[in-house]
Formats: C-alpha cells, sequence, structure tokens
C-alpha cells in the first residue's frame, strides 16, 4: 500500500469519526434542548424525559433543524411560554456546542 493510500484511508476513517461524532451531538443537543424546553413547559421528572425523547424525534422528519426547531417554538407557544425564534436558536447553538463537548469526553 503507498503513502497516498494510506493517507487516503486515514482521511476516509477521520471523516467517517466526525460523521459519527456529528450525530450524536446532534442527537444529544438535541435531548438537551428538549429537556430545557421541558423545564419552561414546567415538565419535570418523567414527563421532562418523555418530552426530550419526542424532541430527538422530530429531527428525523426532515434535513436539518428546521423541524426540531418548529417542534419545540409550537410546543413554547402552546404553552403559553413567550420565546422568540433568536433565543431559541441561540439555545440550540449553545446546547450544540455543549453537546460535542460531552461526546467528545465519551470518546476518550
Amino acid at each position: 500500500m503507498s503513502g497516498f493510500d494510506k493517507r487516503e484511508r486515514a482521511e476516509e476513517g477521520k471523516f467517517a469519526l466526525d460523521q459519527e461524532l456529528r450525530f450524536k451531538a446532534n442527537a444529544r443537543r438535541n435531548k438537551l434542548l428538549g429537556l430545557w424546553a421541558a423545564g419552561l413547559l414546567g415538565k419535570t421528572g418523567e414527563a421532562a424525559a418523555t418530552y426530550a425523547t419526542e424532541v430527538v424525534k422530530s429531527d428525523f422528519e426532515a434535513p436539518g433543524d428546521e423541524d426540531v426547531f418548529r417542534k419545540v417554538k409550537g410546543d413554547l407557544e402552546k404553552g403559553g411560554v413567550a420565546m422568540t425564534d433568536h433565543q431559541i436558536q441561540r439555545q440550540m447553538t449553545e446546547l450544540m456546542e455543549t453537546a460535542i463537548a460531552q461526546v467528545k469526553a465519551e470518546k476518550k
């Protein structure tokens, strides 16, 4: 195997690992977002955990984060929680950073 082939395989492996990390971090972010929203909605314990699972599942409706955003925004509106789009999106960004750090820490 040539040096080029080894380098190519290493890059493919890194790409696959990065994709796996992104998938896990995205699911973790959605769970954390669900728990955050559940708290705003007054849900605790099992109800909060169940809601967080619903948020994670909502990500499978369409590619991207828009489906998760719509779910959380809609549920907050139904629950009478005033939250701007920017506030929800900022929370999603912050929780993604937290989720990436958590997933990376688990890898070690």
